[in-house]
């Protein structure tokens, strides 16, 4: 069994989501799971993304760098 959260919604969203539900007789819940799954992978590498461009160790590769290095 899963986790239960709490969120808030704003009106329009949450007009928008039971407007939704109701057309498709499907469950809120499971829209917001489609939309969680949905972006999760995304929203997850921007930020480690983020993490690696702030590293201060990290090596940056101008484009000449990295042609000469794969031989293009």
């Amino acid at each position: 069994m899963g986790k239960v959260l709490t969120i808030r919604l704003s009106d329009s969203i949450a007009d928008r989501l039971e407007l939704l539900s109701q057309k498709t007789k499907r469950a809120k819940s499971f829209y917001i799971k489609e939309l969680i799954n949905g972006y999760f992978d995304e929203i997850e590498a921007n930020y480690l993304s983020l993490e690696r461009l702030n590293n201060k160790n990290a090596k940056y590769y101008s484009t000449k760098e990295v042609k000469k290095e794969l031989e293009l």
